[in-house]
Order: C-alpha cells, then sequence, then structure tokens
C-alpha cells in the first residue's frame, strides 16, 4: 500500500510539474508573441510614414519621442541616451564633463543664454568670464534662437579642445561692452564639497552636495580636518542633494559605523539586481554626535546615507521630509552607441523600509501617478526601537518649518531683477567683504527699490487673482450686486503697492539679494556662508548638539 501511494504521488508530482512547465512556457511565449507583435506593428508604423505622410518625417526625432513617450510611461529615471548625447549621463555617474565650467541661464527679454555662476578655478572664472555676460557666438555661431540646452551642448567638448566665446558685457552707462574669451575645454568636476568649516561651539560643518564621482575621499579629508581644528561635533548638510552613487553613501556612513553593518539592500526582479551592501572597513568616528541637515530636494543616495544614520540610531535628522527616492538605476548599453539608464531594483535601508514615496507601478486612470498617503505606510523600528515609516521619504526626527516665500520675490527673481541689479551693484564694487562680514545695507536695499520701479516691474498679487475669481462666482451666482460695496472696499484696500510690497517683504527679499552679490565674489562657498547667516535648521542642529541630554534622548526609544 505504502509503495503504491508514493508511486502514486510521485506520478501526481510529475503531471503537476509538467502541467506548471507547460503553462509557464505558454505563458512565456504568449509574452513573446506579444512583444514581436507590438515591435513588428511599430516598425510597420514608422515605415508607412516614412513613404506617406505628406511632410517628409525626421526619423531620429520621431523615434526619439516614441522612445521617451514609452520610458516616460514607466518612471521618470528610465531614460534612453543616444550616442550623441552621452554627457549628461557621464557627468552622473563620474561627475564631471568636458567644458568650460560654469552654469548658464536664459534671459528672457533679449532671448540668449548668459553666464549665471562661474565655477571657481575653471575655465571659465580663469578667462574672466563673469555673471551677468550675455553668450552672443561661439566659435564663429551665432546663438540668436537657441536654448539653454543647445548652447550648453555647444560649450562642452572634449578636454583640452579650444574654444572662442564672444559676450557682450552690461556697463555702468546702460550698454553692452563687446568682448571675445578664448578657452580650453577642461574636465569640470563640480566641488563635492562647496564648504566647510568649524562654527561656533566646536561644531564641525560639511555641505555634501552630490554623491557623483568620489566624494567619500574628499569628504574624509574634510571631516579629518575638521576635527583637527577643534571640531568635537558634526553637522553634515545633505538638502538640495540630489543623490549619485551607492556606493559613495555606503563608504561615507562606514565613517560613523562598525565594520559589518547593513547600510542598503537592493530587491529587483532578476538575480544580479539584489544585492546586500554592508560596512566594509574600520569606522573613523563612532562616537562624535551627528546632525543631517534634509529637506525636500534630499533624495537617491542621501536618503541611504540619512536613512541609515537614522535606522541605526547614529545621527539626528534635522530639516523637512525628504523627496523618496527609493530607486535604483544602472545603465546599460545598446546598439549604435546609445545607453538606456534603467530603474532595475528598489532600495531597502537597515530597519526594511523603502523610502519611495511614488507609486509608478499603480497609475490613476489619467496616466497621472500620486504620492503613497500616510495611511498606506508602514511602521518599521530603528535598532533602538523608535518608530519610522515607509512610503514617503525620510521623516526627521526634528521638524524645520519650511517658510513660504512671498509672491513678489518669485517674480523678482523669474525677471532676472535680483540678478541684474546684483550684476550692476558688482560693476560699481571691485571687491567686497569676506562672506561672513558682509552686509547688504538700507541704502543698498533702497537702491534695489529705485531698480525695481525704473524696470517697470509687474507682477501677479494672489489676493487680486482670488478676489477676481470670488466676483466672478459671486456674479454668476447672483450675488454680486448686493455685494459691491464690500466688494470694492475689499479692492481699495488689496489695491497694488509695490512699495509696501518690496518693504514689507524686505526681510525675505534682502538675503536672496546678498546671497546673489556674495557669490560674484567668492562663489559657491561664499553662497552657502551668506544662506547659514540666518538659517532655521543649523539653529536647531546647533541646539541638539550642544546639549548631549536631549541629543541621547532623540536617538533613544521611547517608553511605554
Amino acid at each position: 500500500m505504502r509503495k503504491y501511494f508514493n508511486g502514486r504521488t510521485a506520478i501526481l508530482a510529475i503531471v503537476a510539474v509538467a502541467a506548471v512547465a507547460f503553462f509557464g512556457f505558454k505563458n512565456a511565449d504568449d509574452r513573446n508573441f506579444r512583444i514581436a507583435k507590438n515591435l513588428d506593428i511599430f516598425n510597420s508604423i514608422v515605415k508607412e510614414l516614412d513613404m506617406f505622410y505628406v511632410d517628409t518625417i525626421n526619423p531620429d526625432k520621431m523615434i526619439q519621442t516614441g522612445i521617451d513617450g514609452m520610458l516616460y510611461s514607466l518612471d521618470p529615471y528610465t531614460v534612453y541616451y543616444p550616442e550623441d548625447d552621452q554627457s549628461e549621463l557621464e557627468q552622473m555617474i563620474k561627475g564631471s564633463f568636458g567644458g568650460i565650467g560654469s552654469y548658464i541661464t536664459y534671459n528672457t527679454k533679449l532671448k540668449r543664454s548668459m553666464i549665471s555662476e562661474p565655477f571657481e578655478g575653471t575655465p571659465a572664472a580663469k578667462a574672466g568670464l563673469k555673471a551677468g555676460d550675455i553668450l552672443m557666438a561661439i566659435d564663429g555661431q551665432d546663438l540668436a534662437g537657441k536654448d539653454n540646452a543647445a548652447v550648453s551642448q555647444m560649450l562642452r567638448g572634449q578636454a583640452g579642445t579650444t574654444l572662442k566665446v564672444n559676450i557682450e558685457r552690461p556697463n555702468l552707462k546702460g550698454g553692452r561692452t563687446p568682448m571675445e574669451f578664448t578657452m580650453v575645454r577642461q574636465s569640470i568636476q563640480p566641488p563635492a564639497i562647496p564648504y566647510s568649516a568649524v562654527l561656533d561651539n566646536h561644531i564641525g560643518y560639511i555641505n555634501l552636495s552630490t554623491f557623483s564621482g568620489n566624494p567619500s575621499k574628499e569628504f574624509k579629508k574634510n571631516f579629518l580636518d575638521l576635527k583637527k581644528q577643534g571640531a568635537t561635533s558634526l553637522v553634515i548638510d545633505l538638502r538640495n542633494n540630489g543623490g549619485g552613487l551607492l556606493d559613495e553613501a555606503v563608504e561615507i556612513a562606514n565613517y560613523f559605523l562598525p565594520r559589518g553593518k547593513t547600510i542598503v539592500t537592493t530587491k529587483g526582479k532578476i538575480k544580479q539586481a539584489s544585492n546586500t551592501y554592508k560596512t566594509l572597513r574600520e569606522p573613523i568616528d563612532l562616537n562624535i554626535p551627528i546632525v543631517v541637515l534634509v529637506n525636500s530636494g534630499t533624495a537617491s543616495a542621501s536618503e541611504i546615507l540619512s536613512g541609515s544614520l537614522q535606522d541605526l540610531d547614529r545621527a539626528v535628522i534635522v530639516g523637512s521630509r525628504t523627496f523618496g527616492k527609493g530607486l535604483v538605476q544602472v545603465p546599460r548599453s545598446l546598439p549604435y552607441g546609445g545607453t538606456m539608464k534603467v530603474t532595475t531594483s528598489k532600495y531597502y535601508i537597515p530597519s526594511g523600509r523603502c523610502v519611495q514615496a511614488i507609486d509608478y507601478a499603480h497609475r490613476n486612470e489619467d496616466g497621472s501617478v500620486g504620492v503613497i498617503p500616510d495611511s498606506l505606510t508602514k511602521i518599521f523600528h530603528t535598532a533602538a526601537g523608535r518608530e519610522v515609516r515607509d512610503g514617503g521619504g525620510i521623516t526627521p526626527d526634528i521638524k524645520v518649518k519650511q517658510e513660504k516665500l512671498p509672491n513678489i520675490l518669485y517674480y523678482l527673481v523669474s525677471d532676472n531683477l535680483i540678478f541684474d541689479y546684483a550684476t550692476q551693484y558688482c560693476l560699481k564694487h571691485s571687491t567686497i567683504a569676506s562672506p561672513e562680514k558682509f552686509e547688504l545695507t538700507d541704502a543698498d536695499y533702497a537702491n534695489f527699490k529705485e531698480w525695481v520701479k525704473k524696470s517697470d516691474f509687474k507682477y501677479d498679487q494672489q489676493s487680486e487673482k482670488i478676489l477676481k475669481s470670488l466676483k466672478e462666482a459671486a456674479e454668476f451666482e447672483g450675488y454680486l450686486k448686493d455685494s459691491a460695496p464690500e466688494f470694492a472696499e475689499l479692492e481699495k484696500k488689496l489695491k497694488h503697492n509695490l512699495d509696501r510690497d518690496l518693504d514689507y517683504f524686505a526681510k525675505d527679499i534682502k538675503p536672496v539679494i546678498a546671497g546673489e552679490i556674495v557669490k560674484r565674489y567668492y562663489f559657491q562657498r561664499g553662497n552657502i556662508i551668506e544662506q547659514l547667516k540666518d538659517d532655521d535648521g543649523l539653529k536647531d542642529a546647533e541646539k541638539v548638539l550642544t546639549n548631549p541630554q536631549e541629543y541621547k534622548k532623540l536617538l533613544s526609544a521611547v517608553e511605554k
């Protein structure tokens, strides 16, 4: 009986395996057929359009549009780079590119690109290019009608090659002076750490701007230098750091965590996409108190570093909730020199949570995607037992309220009025005080106000817009006639008053002007120093780092 039962079981098992294999092959064959079928349809459509469409099509542009649309339906990070557009991908991976070393912006009035910020020590800065220089031609080619992307592509090139740039520089008479510069492109690597210093109360400060290239080596050097200068605690500023290489985040975490700790785990569809990343070396400092500053621009590798330090109770996180990018991309080589950066896995930090905030796999009927609501997030626990959540970035231990910027400031920046005023200021002042001592005086701000008034500056006031909409709604519903006196009184009170707004919002506008001026003389380092003078996040970091009991309490589990 036992023998018969075993045989029968074996036969049933074989039948079951065969059925699974059959349906597995059937499903695989069906999927392969559907892929082949749709590729054939796409190929036929391109051929038909090329032959019969009324105008001659550009096959490269049209198919690139089709590829972009297909990839956009997945997530914003899966991107195709054709052979002639590899510089952006190379910059993301290596943190460097061949060029002159300058940000450019677009002047909407002149409809031309202009230099907005040369990098310190690069060909642009060494040659003498300045913020506000209008780009007229590159190697004799007129730039009229070209957007920033096209101009940027022309400025970039193989390191060691020469280019000639023609510009027009604003002068004090209100005109522009033509100038020509000849430069040699070099490998440009924006500083991973534009500023570090020992602040008051022996607090070390490191501003880490990217994880591209090899920032861990630079971070280590800066950290050890700060300790030699007397730093007894540390602030790592990851605000607006959009990420970079996962390995670099793990390496920096290793400086403050014991060897053998799991920092991040990646999980994908195929085995090669799933990995566990641990600290491999002995740490530099296991005891120094750390605060990590974050905001909504803190993403990807920055969230791995801040999240792992939070999950392992090694640092207090201060700021606002981070972006929430828990996806990993890998470059894949394609035919004809192309490359596709493809999302291959999600990453999970030590508590087991994934910080991905947007569920791209489940789109709404209109194709839009939404942020995962807090009600659907799950609770995880740090090593000490503190509660943390998944699905929404890193939530800080100390939240800093983000001040809402006034509407007028948005228009002053977008209309280049602050930028242009800084250009004129620099023409009148060959030098200024050090970033630590520089102040925008009341006289300077009075000059700025006059500058704005002379420019015939116009901007939308949200209160006026809302009042107009309310009047239209009241008229539609038949209430306007009876409410006319009240509306007239409101319109009188909300009447556009530029003088009043410039004075009322001076506290918000002045630091932006000061930062724009300071970076003309002291580059990114100077701008960061200016921003830190009245920084709520840094103030909260200083409070907790100078209070050991509070620091310890924040990293301990709450007793129930």
